[in-house]
């Protein structure tokens, strides 16, 4: 900053600067945003904490495992039919000179995660704060006092992060008028989870909301509507009012019971545990993870995820416009399984590279899946446009393809490489090719950053070019068909794998783009159990066409000694179709099926 400069000329800059920030974030930020969950879909990357009296169960109590296989030791509690009194001398198990949450914000800082979530109370009803609502709580229970929830809001002020708060309103297994599952058998009135609404829900809520400074995010966890449950609409509104009273920043999520389209005062959609993003959504969502199985810790859990899959998740959710929060579940004594802190260090050593793709970032404007090399995610800059491709395989051939953007990119370069040395790009109307490095700069993910001036234009509805040269017509990706077709989901564990049933006559389109004239290999695989030649499949593109009788297939064994006796889907050569020029080409598929004999048609591959 230059001292001389006038005062009113350094406002009027700075003025300048955030006007413009204003700007681009209305014309390129992630639409249907509210101005509370901002920061929410800028950070796009959380910790959950699941911690509380369960975690000195281990998932495991006198002897016998968690009566439940989906192994979520935070349910033990309930599952085990455990009697309160002994459940609360779990505590006894707990190493309280060792447990300190400021560690556990640490771990979220150096995972490159911007807010962390705690399970103040969860199912069980304990409540991890000194609340006064009853003596069912931390404080109550240590010696000198805890206040788990208090040191965690301190910790995340400390170091920059935001405070969510998960608060389990609709079960409550403690207080006699909760709802737990058994009650579906032994009935209580409406009258009486009101009684638990108004004397332990609505009191808890305003001492979270009130005394520990500026939440976040408070994470609700009815993963059903209250149409189906006995909480009513009038109790969620509320409690909502409530939220929106003492802290009109603080984010709702979608299980607090309320949809999204029900209610568009909700902040957030939250998906379900473990699920992923499939479809760009134009509103801030989630996805809650872990990076083994169960939230709460279990000791005979081991099915951790690597890094790169949790990466994966991260960046397709993200892609989409949406947020990851990957869980820990601290040990009695509040340590983290090294497992989970390995995995969650290794990403922060990834986003500390990579995380300007992340961060701030959103879905760009192609198809989620269009491209076999990874995922798409972009973000405007104050000085242009920029995409980030995530490359999760490394092309053998140095050459990255991309199509569907109209504008050549004005540099192209790896992410990892400091001195953003400028890769080769060829480009050709809505094709662009990237010459990578031989080498992957990164064993995990590399990322590939494209400049523009401005946000480029995409021509939709092609398909693109495969990392190995060819093109893969599927029915999911077609732009038109009509005729008599059933898409029929994979069976037998894949084994039979998704298909369109075609019982007479079928015709579909696809467009793609030939960036090399030439001739082009066109095989079609399907499963036709007519014992006898009949029919035909035929595809056209460029005034040519190539085309067969349909050939049986016969059966094929799916699973050795398993009567696994399944149609079995073979690659046909068709022929060669030859295109003269570089350009935008349709390409049709007609198949006449033959008398009373289906065919369960798979796939199109084109290779030159």
């Amino acid at each position: 900053m230059n001292p001389s400069k006038p005062t009113t000329a350094i406002w009027r800059s700075l003025l300048s600067l955030l006007f413009f920030v204003f700007i681009v974030t209305q014309l390129f930020g992630q639409s249907q945003t509210n101005k509370r969950a901002q920061w929410f879909v800028d950070a796009r990357f959380g910790m959950f904490i699941h911690w509380g009296i369960y975690s000195g169960a281990e998932g495991v109590w006198k002897g016998e495992k968690l009566r439940h296989d989906n192994n979520y030791a935070e349910w033990i509690f309930y599952r085990n039919s455990i009697e309160k009194t002994e459940y609360l001398s779990l505590l006894d198990r707990f190493d309280w000179d060792a447990i300190d949450p400021e560690e556990w914000v640490l771990l979220a800082k150096k995972s490159g995660m911007k807010y962390v979530t705690l399970t103040a109370k969860h199912h069980d009803g304990f409540a991890l704060w000194d609340s006064q609502v009853s003596d069912y709580d931390v404080a109550d229970h240590t010696l000198p006092r805890r206040d788990i929830v208090g040191e965690l809001a301190a910790a995340c002020q400390k170091h920059g992060l935001k405070l969510g708060l998960y608060y389990s309103h609709w079960v409550d297994w403690e207080h006699p008028y909760g709802w737990d599952h058994s009650k579906e058998i032994y009935p209580i009135a409406a009258g009486q989870y009101d009684q638990y609404w108004q004397e332990k829900v609505m009191p808890q809520m305003r001492e979270l909301l009130t005394n520990y400074g500026p939440v976040g995010m408070i994470w609700f966890d009815m993963w059903i509507n209250h149409s189906e449950s006995i909480v009513s609409k009038a109790q969620l509104l509320q409690l909502k009012s409530l939220i929106r009273e003492l802290q009109p920043d603080c984010l709702v999520n979608s299980r607090l019971g309320l949809s999204m389209e029900e209610d568009s005062d909700i902040d957030f959609r939250t998906l379900g545990d473990n699920q992923l993003g499939s479809t760009k959504l134009d509103y801030p969502w989630q996805s809650p993870g872990t990076v083994a199985h169960s939230w709460g810790f279990h000791q005979l859990d081991t099915e951790w995820k690597s890094t790169s899959g949790l990466l994966h998740a991260l960046i397709g959710n993200v892609s989409l416009n949406g947020n990851y929060m990957l869980n820990i579940g601290p040990r009695a004594d509040g340590k983290v399984p090294y497992e989970i802190s390995q995995r969650m260090l290794e990403m922060g050593q990834w986003l500390e590279v990579n995380g300007e793709s992340i961060y701030n970032s959103e879905a760009f404007d192609l198809p989620e899946n269009q491209h076999d090399w990874g995922k798409m995610t972009c973000k405007s800059t104050s000085d242009g446009y920029k995409i980030y491709l995530h490359v999760y395989n490394w092309p053998f051939n140095q050459k990255l393809p991309l199509t569907g953007i109209s504008t050549p990119p004005d540099k192209a370069w790896v992410l990892s490489d400091k001195l953003q040395s400028p890769l080769a790009v060829k480009h050709q109307d809505v094709y662009t090719e990237i010459s990578l490095p031989a080498r992957q700069p990164d064993p995990l993910i590399s990322v590939v950053v494209l400049e523009y001036a401005t946000k480029p234009a995409v021509r939709q509805g092609l398909v693109a070019k495969t990392v190995d040269g060819g093109f893969s017509l599927k029915p999911g990706n077609l732009i038109s068909e009509e005729g008599d077709r059933e898409l029929i989901s994979a069976k037998h564990r894949g084994t039979v794998p998704p298909y369109a049933l075609i019982k007479k006559s079928y015709q579909a389109s696809w467009k793609l783009f030939i960036d090399e004239p030439g001739h082009y290999q066109v095989d079609a695989s399907y499963s036709f159990q007519g014992t006898q030649p009949t029919g035909q499949i035929q595809v056209t593109a460029a005034n040519a066409s190539a085309r067969q009788t349909l050939a049986p297939t016969g059966l094929t064994v799916g699973e050795p000694n398993s009567d696994w006796h399944i149609p079995n889907f073979v690659s046909h050569r068709l022929g060669t179709i030859y295109f003269p020029e570089a350009g935008e080409y349709p390409i049709s598929l007609q198949v006449e099926a033959g008398q009373n004999t289906p065919v369960q048609f798979q796939w199109l591959w084109l290779k030159k």
